[in-house]
């Protein structure tokens, strides 16, 4: 089902799963509410935004930084064009991305997002 409200249940129950330290059981979860989120809502809107930083910091939890990395950029691009600069949204996702990069070692990159 791509209802909107079901796609939001759906990302509940995945936040739910990796707060209870399930994380391989909130990817699959994750991944569909983006997913219907992307096709019913597009990748602008805010709700889509929310789920692909929700994926980006999983997967980031799960040890899978490189995959991690193209979602914490899209979401802050995509969040700096929408909500603009100063938005708390955009500040959390320059804030990951910035841990991010410092914790992948790159951190002539994160310096500028601090």
């Amino acid at each position: 089902d791509r209802h909107p409200s079901t796609l939001t249940s759906i990302n509940g129950m995945a936040l739910l799963l990796k707060q209870m330290g399930k994380k391989e059981e909130a990817l699959p979860l994750y991944k569909e509410a983006l997913a219907g989120r992307r096709e019913t809502l597009g990748d602008q809107h805010p709700d889509t935004l929310n789920s692909i930083s929700n994926m980006a910091v999983l997967l980031d939890e799960m040890g899978n930084q490189e995959e991690a990395l193209p979602l914490y950029k899209e979401a802050l691009a995509a969040r700096r064009e929408t909500l603009g600069d100063r938005h708390p949204s955009t500040l959390t996702s320059i804030n990951g991305m910035a841990l991010l990069l410092k914790q992948m070692g790159k951190k002539e990159e994160a310096l500028p997002l601090y």
